[in-house]
């Protein structure tokens, strides 16, 4: 890549029905902040990040959305990709996610993560890396 093209992850982006709804969730999640809204589009960042200094989540309109079934099913709606969030209580993680809206994904097949369903139905994993979280390398604080 040369020195003058600059590429930068600016967000992982959820298609969904309601994006103000699920950027509220996310938020609530993360303790984030909600960047932007309008009633096609909504971002959650870290507090105090400036749009698009730091990666987050972007929500998209999508009026016919399909949650995807996981674990996946023959000639049902397929998962394309899914949110790791690093935990270092996953109990904890899980009640509070369930406090925030999510579900428990009915198929578990680890010890060490829990699969869990945002409210539009999107997997996500909360694993425990009280590790890594702990680590002076993890760059999130």
């Amino acid at each position: 890549m040369s020195d003058q093209l600059k590429i930068k992850m600016y967000a992982f982006t959820l298609d969904c029905q309601d994006p103000c709804a699920l950027a509220r969730f996310y938020a609530s999640l993360l303790g984030w902040e909600i960047a932007y809204h309008d009633g096609d589009w909504a971002i959650v960042g870290p507090p105090g990040a400036a749009q698009g200094a730091y990666p987050g989540i972007t929500f998209q309109r999508e009026p016919s959305y399909t949650p995807p079934v996981w674990p996946s099913e023959p000639g049902a709606q397929q998962q394309m990709a899914h949110l790791d969030f690093a935990v270092n209580d996953l109990d904890g993680a899980v009640a509070h996610a369930l406090q925030c809206g999510a579900t428990v994904a009915a198929a578990q097949f680890d010890d060490g993560w829990r699969v869990m369903l945002d409210p539009a139905g999107h997997p996500f994993c909360l694993c425990q890396m009280r590790a890594v979280i702990e680590s002076p390398q993890f760059g999130l604080r």
